[in-house]
């Protein structure tokens, strides 16, 4: 059986006439778009495309082609218009996917807030920091930390909320000890395995050579809390901990934008308008804790 997918890579070559021009509109890779190609090819038993040094030209067998594939576009852009722009109640399967940091320290109560709002909406959340296809559906609705919004993909709609921001945080009890003068030299507390980051040179504090490292961010923010060291951590996450205090002479860091993603005509269906426009707002709420100006510990 053709897939949708493939026929769709073929389309975005056919009309833009490169594949390079095809990957930056589908915002995938060169080879991806590639491998599609000749993965249809291989499946229709016949070469679609002539490459020339002025791009990509359709081959008679690439014609004739292009007109199915463009009414199966069609097609399915009817059928999607159809049963997702009925599908306006207020029920059925919500899937979200976001950082886990922002699911477990910031939004849970907010989450839970929508669930009770709206307890017919089946809720699946998935603690992800990687992209999700919306395309396939694997997600209704990402939320991500972007740094430029140009590498979004085009296909995705996109809604931008607050800044978001890190700091370098240590034990409280450490830094009590550390003005009385009685406290040993911490280590830097770091998730990676190369050497030290840029962040983890800053402070007032004298730290050994020798860091503490650990993949895990739980750990690394119980390995704080119990004065191992010092170490980078949103500052929703930092500034709200009692037992963690923010380094002097250290400063904010910026991490990006988030970004409300969803894609195609599921962003009209009602549950999912309900959650974006639900989630924008108490993202706005709290944006002054995620952007770091101002700390409850």
């Amino acid at each position: 059986m053709i897939d949708w997918d493939d026929v769709r890579y073929f389309l975005a070559v056919a009309r833009r006439g490169s594949v390079r021009s095809a990957s930056e509109h589908l915002g995938v890779n060169h080879s991806t778009v590639l491998r599609r190609i000749a993965q249809l090819e291989e499946q229709l038993g016949t070469h679609m495309f002539e490459k020339l040094p002025t791009g990509y030209r359709l081959t008679a067998a690439g014609e004739e082609i292009l007109e199915f594939a463009n009414q199966m576009e069609a097609s399915l852009r009817q059928l999607e218009t159809r049963v997702f722009g009925r599908d306006q109640s207020v029920r059925g399967l919500l899937r979200v996917t976001l950082p886990p940091f922002l699911s477990t320290h910031l939004l849970m109560p907010d989450l839970a807030d929508f669930a009770r709002m709206y307890p017919d909406i089946e809720m699946e959340i998935l603690p992800t920091g990687a992209v999700a296809n919306l395309t396939n559906r694997e997600a209704d609705v990402a939320i991500r930390i972007v740094l430029n919004r140009e590498t979004l993909p085009p296909n995705l709609h996109g809604l931008p909320g607050p800044e978001l921001s890190s700091a370098i945080y240590m034990s409280r009890a450490h830094l009590t000890a550390w003005h009385a003068g009685m406290a040993d030299p911490l280590r830097w507390i770091v998730t990676n395995t190369d050497g030290l980051p840029g962040w983890a040179r800053e402070g007032k504090i004298h730290t050994k050579g020798v860091p503490f490292r650990t993949p895990d961010a739980e750990t690394q923010i119980i390995a704080t809390r119990q004065g191992i060291g010092m170490t980078k951590l949103p500052c929703f996450v930092g500034d709200v901990d009692p037992l963690l205090v923010r380094v002097p002479g250290t400063d904010l860091h910026g991490h990006g934008t988030l970004w409300l993603l969803t894609q195609g005509e599921t962003r009209r269906t009602k549950r999912v308008r309900l959650f974006t426009e639900f989630i924008s707002r108490r993202l706005a709420s709290h944006a002054p804790l995620l952007a770091g100006s101002i700390s409850i510990a």
